[in-house]
């Protein structure tokens, strides 16, 4: 897919030149890792088609869903600790088949300079990840489990474009953060009360 089709530049079509003149193109399986959590950030993402889901784990190996990235985004995360020489503080796996522009560090500074809308691009993303934070951290803070279980499956069915997912009761708790028991208890629950409908590691909207 062509980049001016998936991000919008309000300035000029140069920056979309640059970005495919100095990047390099890689194409990850469903479930495979694309970044690691303590890993050093070589190049920035920006995901071409597919998409990447971002996690935290914690001491135990607990992990939660932080947030997505879909076509035309890239990892604020990623950008924000290649700049400052950091390690990764969260994992990138590919949700799908996912193709990913990766733009090297060195020249994120380059680009910066010579283009200010790339500045915009990477604001725009900013504010919309820490809006997307803000919701992880209010629905743990303020929210019942069963009732974020249920917009995080239709989350995920808006994603796909489907009414149904396939994934099993150990996913959901995972990018959840919770234990698989619970996840299957309030999936029941749900069933009982005409939500969804469960099948072999299958979950439909009603």
């Amino acid at each position: 897919m062509e980049l001016n089709e998936i991000i919008e530049f309000k300035s000029s079509p140069f920056i979309r030149e640059k970005l495919a003149e100095i990047g390099f193109s890689k194409t990850f399986a469903e479930g495979e890792t694309i970044l690691n959590e303590n890993a050093y950030i070589k190049a920035i993402p920006i995901v071409t088609t597919g998409s990447i889901r971002v996690m935290r784990t914690d001491d135990d190996g607990r992990e939660i869903l932080l947030y997505y990235i879909k076509a035309g985004e890239s990892c604020i995360m990623s950008f924000l600790g290649g700049l400052h020489h950091d390690t990764s503080k969260v994992k990138a796996i590919a949700e799908e088949e996912t193709e990913i522009l990766f733009i090297p560090i060195d020249k994120v500074s380059l680009l910066i300079k010579e283009f200010p809308e790339w500045l915009d691009y990477i604001f725009r993303l900013y504010h919309k990840r820490f809006e997307e934070l803000l919701e992880v951290v209010n629905a743990i803070a303020f929210k019942k489990l069963d009732e974020r279980l249920l917009n995080f499956i239709k989350r995920k069915c808006e994603m796909t474009k489907s009414q149904t997912l396939y994934l099993t009761h150990e996913q959901l708790s995972n990018e959840l953060g919770t234990a698989r028991v619970v996840v299957s208890r309030l999936l029941k629950q749900m069933e009982d009360e005409g939500l969804v409908k469960l099948g072999r590691n299958k979950i439909s909207l009603v």
